[in-house]
């Protein structure tokens, strides 16, 4: 009862306790939730034609065409370029497919399931499919029978997990060909489509006929503008700024970043080659008299040692006279030797004996009715070691037979080439590479230039003090891969776009076998590049459209060329065959103003003064020649199409992108 009081007489202070602890409970509860909502927004690497591009739907992209990769080219892993590839085929990928299906779905064009069907496993099959060497049978042709085994077999479920794994890989391979078919086909048939709609008109096949039908013979003279100095000239700033508004929408960009950078070199020390060293000749007396000489090289060695049968052309050089000399015997050795910063020793195998330096092939058909395939003269280095010693071993006229998949090849040695010495070669080698120590000093050195350099000014002072290299980088886009050709730099990149000020100065990064610090030196946000950027290149040209309207002036009143020539202190010059469809006037290039002057202006008549692309123009039109025959439009217009066809595909599903809504935030996540 006491206690019942007690809640009784405090109920009011208990229910603000109470309703507090509520409250705290729902606005947690609240900032949680509201966190992943803010969150999110980070999940997507972008947003293409209205359709936000989830991150696990893009890695997942990623992770398929990785696969394509391995199949296709029978590697199990990729350097930073085809990495780099492989993210922006993706992305590529993705932005046809969205674009595309906006657009084609609004006219409700779409590729059936039916038809897929058809391109994929047809008679005959999309291009994309037939020339996949999965699919190939052993005279190197295309085989339906092998593609329709191939997609039964993954459709097959296993007990074994390792063979489950490999279905998979193979399924995901086979997803992404059916998908570049399916997008093949609704571009060609939207492409198609937009060819029908925009193609050439009778007034257009006129054009282009009477373009061709009259030429005409011209002189002319020329000044170049490199002829005026600057300074008779004058060039204005407003002149400048006049010419960058009329011209803005050529210098559109995207934001961007500047910076510049120093390196900090990783090489091995003096204790690194010392350890090295001692290592070699820790081991050389194993290697000397070992019995197991492929465990000794191969846990040791740069070189692994596979039996291989060295010949004088393939020998390493520095071992041609210790292995062909006639010192060589069995169990030879040559001693360490240091070169080009890695210690290596050799021993005698084998020795005194030959092989052929080359045998001649033929792959034997399997089925009747098939014929077979010579494959030609090969090497011993071209051929898998255990075919090599089948092949190099055998007579003219013998069979051997290989694994192959879940069967096997037969080869019949069609000839032999002549026999040369050869040397079974053990190599150790060993580079001298950086310690962790050595690469934590020079960690330590970048980090200590950063602490005692955080200003810009400083930055500076202490490159030029300590004979540095500064090395610029300019206009670095947000989804740049790497900076210049720094390996693994995207982080740089990265950072750029996260530095808040100019001037502001990185922290240590790992690029390959250097360290790099940053120096950010411009931010550009802006959606046009600034006229200070572009200045020069307008001034050049404002200059040009002066010197134009100076060389004018000076042949004012003059009536013939020869006039026009002698004031100019140049001579009068000819141009041939000149028509408005041609791409050259004389040998001065592709001068347009002049080609059309030449066509219209009646003859024997002195035109003005053209202002060309690289100087002053002035021509007659001595005589005009007209071909004969009569315009057939439907001839001209469709040669008009077929030439505009291949670059009407590009440009269509070009101009889908750039009218799409796309945002771009794959930086965020690489």
């Amino acid at each position: 009862m006491a206690t019942l009081q007690k809640i009784r007489n405090h109920g009011v202070l208990l229910l603000v306790i109470v309703g507090l602890a509520m409250l705290a409970f729902i606005l947690g509860d609240f900032l949680n939730s509201g966190n992943s909502f803010f969150n999110r927004g980070r999940e997507y690497v972008g947003e293409i034609a209205g359709h936000k591009v989830h991150y696990n739907d893009y890695e997942k992209a990623k992770d398929q065409l990785t696969e394509v990769y391995k199949i296709e080219s029978g590697r199990s892993s990729f350097d930073e370029e085809t990495t780099t590839q492989i993210r922006n085929q993706v992305w590529q990928m993705m932005l046809m497919d969205y674009t595309l299906q906006s657009e084609a779905g609004k006219i409700g064009m779409t590729v059936t399931a039916d038809e897929l069907s058809e391109l994929c496993i047809g008679e005959k099959p999309h291009q994309l499919i037939s020339s996949r060497r999965a699919f190939y049978d052993e005279n190197g042709q295309f085989s339906r029978e092998i593609l329709v085994n191939f997609l039964h077999q993954i459709g097959q479920d296993s007990d074994e997990d390792t063979q489950n794994a490999n279905m998979q890989q193979y399924r995901n391979y086979w997803s992404y060909w059916e998908n570049a078919v399916r997008l093949t086909q609704l571009q060609d048939k939207y492409t198609d489509l937009a060819k029908n709609l925009l193609t050439a008109n009778k007034l257009d096949a006129k054009y282009a006929f009477d373009g061709r039908q009259v030429s005409a013979e011209v002189q002319y003279v020329m000044q170049p503008y490199t002829a005026v100095a600057d300074s008779l000239v004058s060039v204005s700033d407003r002149d400048i700024k006049k010419l960058y508004n009329e011209q803005k929408e050529r210098y559109k960009q995207t934001p961007s970043r500047s910076i510049e950078y120093i390196t900090f070199d990783v090489r091995p020390s003096e204790q690194d080659v010392a350890m090295a060293s001692d290592l070699m000749q820790s081991l050389e007396e194993e290697f000397k008299t070992t019995d197991d000489i492929a465990l000794v090289v191969n846990t040791n060695s740069d070189i692994m040692y596979d039996g291989r049968n060295y010949s004088e052309k393939t020998v390493p050089e520095q071992y041609k006279e210790f292995a062909f000399g006639k010192d060589a015997k069995k169990d030879a050795y040559s001693g360490i030797t240091f070169a080009d910063n890695t210690y290596s020793m050799a021993r005698i195998i084998e020795c005194g004996y030959s092989r052929p330096d080359s045998v001649q092939l033929k792959l034997k058909a399997q089925e009747e009715g098939k014929e077979d395939v010579e494959i030609g003269w090969l090497t011993e280095d071209q051929l898998t070691r255990e075919m090599a010693d089948k092949a190099f071993t055998g007579k003219k006229g013998e069979q051997f037979t290989m694994a192959a998949g879940l069967g096997e090849q037969t080869f019949e040695i069609m000839d032999v080439a002549q026999s040369s010495p050869r040397v079974k070669l053990a190599i150790l080698q060993r580079e001298v590479t950086p310690s962790s120590k050595t690469i934590s000093t020079r960690y330590n050195d970048a980090k200590k230039f950063i602490v005692n350099n955080r200003t810009e000014e400083l930055f500076r002072g202490s490159v030029a003090e300590e004979g540095m290299t500064l090395y610029p980088a300019y206009n670095l886009d947000k989804n740049a891969d790497k900076v210049s050709d720094l390996k693994q730099s995207r982080p740089i990149v990265r950072w750029a776009f996260e530095a808040e000020e100019e001037g502001a100065i990185s922290d240590v990064f790992e690029c390959g076998d250097q360290f790099v610090v940053a120096l950010l030196t411009s931010i550009d946000e802006e959606e046009y590049r600034p006229l200070a950027d572009v200045e020069t290149e307008l001034r050049m040209k404002a200059l040009n459209e002066k010197k134009a309207e100076y060389l004018k002036s000076q042949v004012a009143g003059l009536t013939t060329l020869q006039d026009i020539a002698a004031k100019w202190n140049t001579n009068v010059q000819t141009a041939s065959g000149v028509t408005l469809a041609g791409y050259q006037f004389g040998n001065r290039g592709a001068e347009y103003k002049a080609m059309g002057t030449a066509i219209a202006i009646s003859e024997n008549t002195l035109s003005d003064v053209i202002a060309g692309n690289h100087g002053a123009i002035v021509l007659m039109t001595t005589s005009r020649t007209k071909a004969e025959g009569e315009m057939n439009a439907d001839t001209e217009i469709a040669q008009l199409n077929q030439r505009r066809a291949y670059m009407l595909s590009y440009q269509i599903i070009n101009l889908l992108e750039q009218e799409s809504e796309i945002v771009d935030n794959r930086s965020n996540f690489q």
